[in-house]
């Protein structure tokens, strides 16, 4: 993962620095950064991973950044990228890009790295965009994503957190931007045996939500099923 932790300084002068020598005005990006502070206003310095090398100019990572927003009790985690940030690139004129950016939340806890968790969850996050770019694959609310892993999505691998669902997230409502609508995808880490259990046809996505009654991911949870 190419990416580099930001502070706010450093994020414009290299967005300048994009915009300068490519003449590209910033409306996609600015449109996600409002949405975020409506719900954080206090948080205009998030915590961000912006990458080195841009995916157009040859480099690995699909994302041009991810933003990291404090919750109570939880890092929120908003990417920037399956949409469009700068110009408007698509024929769709009603969709931005791909149409959706992900969310996801980590609940804050006893680890024993915390930074290295967080860039692990972002790592995940590109892992993902580069299924969209690469492969068209588009991600839509209740969802899920099974690859038959059964270690941890933590650095140790010890969680029994092992896949996701998806849900639209409850704080990010879709947003209008001038390149077209984008939708926050939230990303919910869940166990092997609950995604086994949606395979099978014993519970949808949806109830799966309901049973585990917040959105929030905790690696030290048990399964519910």
């Amino acid at each position: 993962m190419e990416q580099v932790d930001k502070n706010s300084e450093q994020k414009e002068q290299e967005r300048d620095q994009v915009l300068t020598s490519t003449h590209l005005d910033p409306v996609g990006w600015d449109a996600i950064t409002e949405a975020c502070e409506r719900i954080y206003p206090n948080q205009k310095d998030p915590k961000h991973y912006g990458t080195i090398i841009r995916w157009r100019l040859g480099g690995n990572d699909p994302l041009d950044g991810i933003s990291i927003y404090e919750g109570e009790g939880y890092w929120h985690f908003v990417t920037y990228g399956l949409s469009e940030l700068y110009e408007k690139e698509s024929k769709d004129k009603e969709i931005s890009g791909y149409g959706m950016e992900f969310t996801f939340k980590l609940k804050k806890d006893q680890y024993e790295d915390t930074e290295a968790e967080i860039k692990c969850i972002c790592g995940i996050l590109q892992m993902l965009a580069r299924l969209t770019f690469i492969e068209g694959e588009i991600f839509k609310p209740y969802e899920y994503l099974y690859s038959g892993q059964i270690e941890g999505i933590d650095t140790k691998m010890h969680s029994n957190i092992t896949g996701f669902i998806t849900i639209p997230d409850p704080q990010l409502q879709e947003i209008n931007t001038p390149n077209g609508k984008v939708s926050f995808v939230e990303l919910i880490g869940v166990t092997n045996n609950e995604l086994l259990a949606i395979i099978d046809k014993q519970l949808t996505v949806k109830e799966l939500y309901e049973k585990l009654g917040s959105d929030v991911t905790s690696y030290h949870r048990s399964s519910l099923v």
